[in-house]
């Protein structure tokens, strides 16, 4: 189950003879930085920018015989109120590297060229690759890449060494799978700024009582915040649910070093196996272990085995990885 989360190479364990191999190394910990969420506010009743949305989305996609995917979390970025707030969360300079995964109808994409070096724009329709390629075909920054951002790496594309932002109104579906992939990938952006589900964007800024995977995925390789909610009615097709703005700062190094971060967040999730059912009982079922064996490993991490997974901070769950990690209970 572990292979299913990020790939990194680490140095294998040394144990003593005879005992059982386990996959999860030791952590170093450093204190970690609280997150502070800051909300710019987006009127959703500006009964006329909706209206005119609406039009000017439906004005692109005729003028190109396309309509929006649901399969691929096509909802599309017009509002330039939205747009200003993406834009200001970039802090962009001329000297930026932009890369923009799921560019729809170009909109952020020419606000990003104006006002940047170099913009590298992903896109796996390739009926709005087509209409972007003709529409931003006379932009020499501008690079519109076809393909499957879960599978390709825009950052072989830039010189060594180079420094990029990763900023986009995200497809709703691929949200956590693409932020896993920046953030463990061999050149880190040096800012992410993304458009996702509120739902999701609460998950990754969680504060330390509302916990889950994603929050300890991401706030493992940065500082995130919630910039701005927004409503439905400001992107086109509205969706279903209000959306978010997120910044997201990569710190130079992981908040908690461990050898093989996939395997780290591999024991994160047994831990989140029933988030539901306190912390003792989930851990046991995710690790297949008896409840009393991980009270005891909780116990020996000053961690209260009625809690449950959501209350974990990410230095604790580093102490309890260390704790089982050194146990030769531990699974291989």
């Amino acid at each position: 189950m572990h292979g299913r989360f990020l790939r990194t190479e680490g140095e294998p364990r040394q144990r003593p003879q005879g005992t059982r191999a386990n996959p999860y190394g030791k952590a170093r910990r450093y204190p970690i930085v609280a997150q502070k969420t800051r909300l710019t506010r987006i009127d959703p009743d500006d009964t006329v920018r909706v209206s005119r949305n609406i039009e000017r989305a439906k004005s692109l996609l005729n003028r190109m015989g396309a309509s929006p995917k649901k399969a691929l979390g096509q909802n599309f970025l017009v509002d330039e109120g939205v747009l200003g707030v993406i834009l200001e969360a970039a802090q962009l300079s001329r000297d930026d590297t932009v890369v923009e995964i799921g560019p729809g109808l170009g909109v952020l994409t020419r606000a990003l060229a104006e006002r940047t070096k170099k913009v590298i724009a992903v896109e796996l329709d390739d009926a709005l690759a087509s209409m972007l390629e003709r529409s931003l075909g006379n932009w020499p920054n501008v690079s519109i890449v076809r393909g499957d951002i879960l599978r390709i790496e825009p950052w072989k594309e830039l010189p060594p060494g180079s420094h990029y932002k990763v900023v986009s109104n995200l497809p709703y579906n691929i949200a956590s799978p693409t932020l896993r992939r920046f953030l463990s990938a061999p050149t880190k952006p040096s800012l992410v700024v993304i458009m996702t589900q509120r739902e999701v964007a609460q998950e990754i800024a969680a504060p330390p009582d509302k916990m889950r995977l994603l929050s300890v995925m991401v706030q493992f390789y940065a500082r995130a915040e919630i910039v701005a909610e927004v409503p439905p009615q400001r992107i086109s097709p509205p969706p279903k649910v209000t959306s978010a703005i997120v910044r997201l700062k990569p710190y130079e190094t992981p908040q908690v070093e461990v050898l093989d971060p996939e395997a780290f967040f591999a024991f994160v999730a047994d831990g989140f196996a029933q988030p539901r059912k306190q912390l003792s009982n989930s851990l046991a079922h995710g690790l297949r272990v008896s409840p009393a064996q991980a009270g005891e490993w909780l116990s020996r991490a000053g961690i209260d085995p009625h809690r449950r997974a959501e209350t974990v901070t990410l230095r604790e769950w580093a102490m309890l990885w260390d704790v089982v990690s050194q146990s030769n209970e531990a699974l291989a």
